[in-house]
């Protein structure tokens, strides 16, 4: 269960990042109320998370789920670029992602 935990964690902080763009600087009360509640949702989650798994695998997969989500969401949703050394830096995280939940064990 803490993996789910883990995961909803970091797509809320996918949300919250999100929310914050939309907030344009926190003057839209829409986009300031989404990203307080994603914000609340993210740690809420990785709280959770963090009662099982170790805090370096955790936050390691945490911030890398951000990171992707937040990229992806920023060329598909915002027309950022889609540069293939971004696409290049983006897949090594996602292998980091992926070699930190492999070394992890059991938890």
């Amino acid at each position: 269960m803490a993996w789910i935990y883990l995961i909803i964690s970091g797509l809320g902080e996918v949300g919250g990042v999100t929310f914050m763009k939309l907030s344009d600087g926190f003057r839209r009360w829409k986009g300031t109320v989404g990203a307080v509640a994603a914000g609340f949702v993210s740690f809420f989650f990785l709280s959770k998370a963090l009662q099982s798994i170790p805090i370096s695998t955790a936050y390691g997969i945490w911030t890398g789920i951000g990171s992707i989500g937040s990229v992806i969401l920023g060329m598909t949703v915002f027309g950022e670029s889609r540069d293939w050394r971004k696409m290049l830096f983006l897949s090594m995280i996602i292998t980091g992602v992926i070699g930190l939940k492999v070394i992890s064990g059991n938890h």
